[in-house]
């Protein structure tokens, strides 16, 4: 019986029990005793109804705060339907073109939908993810997932890291080992970081939001909640493309425990160079060499290269090929504007097996790049 019903049922007794006393005493008497009766046992119970709804609400923040360990496993039905619908692709006509400037190129992608469909192996991204620390935490109303690797090292600094989009965890599992375990690579015992790395909201692993909200701003806020919920009085933060919003954000807001932070992505370009982009008018005068050369990449990114953006940023609910197609969403991750040039090269020399536009893959392979689409859809 819940604690409403008790309430009622025990002044229900009180009640009857007064109208008893009714025959013996004057209705005034009993009036009054009743009044008496029902206040200082309401005075009661309402304490005792505060207390419980204080350590209620207690413990269920206690759980809202709980670390989850966390284990990745898809079932084997979902990568077999995942390979039909690759499989069921209706292909859209050829470009018009002979280089990439119209989009992803169709023998690029079927190229990589083939591979997709029968070679890639899913379940080795999976033993990689399950072979490290991973956990899930509730921060905002949000399951935040992520990445944990504590350094052998005892002074070791503690580091967040936040991936960018498209992308996720997995982009970043090349530098956990380095970073925690400097000294099996070259460096010394004062280089160790422990590391954590979270996936974004709406990303990866981590819970989606179903209201709008989740920017830069909030969730850097968050991970200020989870580094400290982790015990860390004091880290520092990198990112970069979305993850540098996030980091540059954590500075801004300046918490006690930040110690600092770097970004690969960082906004420099001055306003008044900002402002002629935007009104796509000619160089200014007296730019070096390399500032013209990069004035020209700049106004290539923005008037080329940034309407997926803008799509995404205005309509996203309009994409609903992305959720319906898997090829759909692996040609939108892997071309987003950049094609064959930076920061995209790399990622396309990858795929392609090929140096692109004399920008290596280094060490990113054709699986990283499918581990990281199938984990961002």
């Amino acid at each position: 019986m819940t604690q409403r019903d008790d309430r009622s049922r025990r002044r229900f007794l009180k009640a009857t029990s007064m109208l008893g006393l009714a025959v013996a005493f004057g209705p005034g008497t009993i009036s009054e005793a009743f009044a008496n009766s029902g206040s200082n046992t309401t005075q009661r119970e309402d304490t005792m109804t505060q207390t419980s709804a204080a350590q209620e609400g207690s413990k269920q923040a206690a759980d809202k705060n709980v670390i989850r360990p966390f284990h990745v496993s898809f079932p084997e039905a979902e990568l077999t339907e995942l390979r039909r619908r690759i499989n069921s692709t209706r292909w859209p006509d050829r470009e018009t073109v002979t280089d990439e400037s119209q989009g992803a190129p169709l023998a690029t992608i079927q190229d990589v939908a083939r591979y997709w469909a029968t070679d890639y192996d899913w379940r080795k991204c999976e033993a990689k993810l399950n072979a490290l620390s991973q956990f899930v935490t509730e921060i905002d109303g949000l399951d935040i997932h992520f990445v944990h690797v504590r350094s052998k090292h005892e002074n070791a600094l503690p580091l967040i890291v936040t991936h960018g989009w498209p992308g996720s965890v997995i982009e970043q599992l090349k530098i956990i080992d380095p970073l925690a375990n400097p000294t099996a690579h070259g460096g010394s015992s004062s280089d160790a970081f422990h590391v954590v790395i979270p996936s974004l909201p709406g990303f990866g692993f981590s819970g989606r939001p179903t209201t709008s909200g989740w920017g830069p701003e909030r969730t850097a806020s968050a991970w200020v909640v989870l580094m400290k919920r982790l015990g860390y009085t004091q880290f520092v933060a990198q990112g970069g493309d979305l993850g540098a919003g996030v980091c540059t954000a954590m500075a801004k807001q300046a918490p006690p425990e930040l110690l600092g932070i770097h970004t690969n992505f960082p906004g420099t370009i001055p306003s008044d160079i900002a402002k002629a982009l935007q009104c796509s008018d000619p160089p200014p005068s007296g730019l070096s060499a390399d500032e013209r050369r990069a004035y020209e990449q700049l106004n290539i990114l923005f008037t080329k290269r940034r309407a997926y953006a803008q799509m995404m940023g205005t309509r996203p609910q309009t994409l609903y090929g992305l959720a319906d197609s898997p090829v759909c969403l692996a040609a939108w991750l892997f071309d987003h504007g950049d094609g064959y040039g930076q920061p995209a090269a790399p990622m396309t020399s990858a795929v392609l097996g090929r140096t692109i536009n004399g920008h290596p893959a280094g060490d990113l392979t054709r699986d990283d790049v499918l581990d990281t689409s199938r984990s961002t859809g």
